[in-house]
């Protein structure tokens, strides 16, 4: 099966998941993860008709920026630390990891030292797991508000994480529960926010999150192949 194969199937049960759940498909943007992926493979995605790459690690997203010469959109999707976020907007269309006020005080800095704002998701830890980064769900409204005035950051989106496990019908809930995050807080009409996005789903659980109404899927195994971590 070739990466464009592979690339197929995967839109074939995005659409079948929103024909399930009464969605269009055009509705749902897949997110390819290449972390340990080189190059050349990233290339092939991008010719078969990936149009985001989802990136974990600063300085390997970095390193395959400079090879990659596609018009492609960049998301950092991994756990950001704050002495990175210089080199991460170097690359980066979309921050879709912001899990704190520290982070998002520094990419509103940085991002204004370059004179262009940043996209960015608001991570929130829906499973409640100790080992997951997030905003707790009931600290997301205020969390929200606190960062409301960082001029150089828009705020466009949540992402999370769902629980590890073996059934994709058990994760369900990390997806439902963020869908009513947004719900909840779009409701607050906060100044400067807007929450269009739901970054959520991967390879074993993304057809449940598009259900939930998942805006990205983050997918790499599924179209790459297994990878070497």
């Amino acid at each position: 099966m070739t990466i464009s194969d592979n690339l197929k199937i995967i839109r074939d049960r995005i659409a079948n998941a929103c024909l399930r759940s009464g969605r269009n498909a055009d509705q749902v943007r897949i997110v390819a993860v290449s972390k340990t992926v080189d190059a050349s493979a990233i290339e092939s995605a991008i010719d078969a008709g990936v149009t985001i790459i989802g990136e974990n690690r600063v300085q390997e997203a970095w390193r395959k920026f400079q090879q990659i010469e596609r018009p492609v959109q960049w998301h950092l999707i991994g756990h950001l630390q704050t002495n990175k976020v210089k080199r991460a907007l170097q690359f980066a269309d979309v921050i879709e990891s912001v899990d704190s006020l520290h982070l998002a005080k520094e990419v509103n800095l940085r991002a204004q030292e370059r004179g262009k704002a940043v996209q960015v998701f608001v991570q929130v830890n829906t499973s409640g797991e100790a080992s997951k980064f997030g905003v707790h769900p009931e600290a997301l409204v205020d969390f929200l508000y606190s960062i409301a005035d960082l001029q150089f950051l828009r705020i466009t989106g949540l992402m999370t994480i769902g629980a590890f496990l073996p059934e994709p019908e058990d994760v369900r809930p990390c997806f439902s529960l963020l869908r009513q995050l947004r719900a909840a807080a779009n409701a607050e009409k906060i100044k400067n926010i807007e929450l269009e996005y739901l970054s959520m789903g991967m390879t074993n659980d993304f057809e449940v999150a598009v259900e939930e109404g998942a805006t990205h899927v983050r997918i790499g195994r599924a179209l790459f192949g297994k990878r070497e971590d």
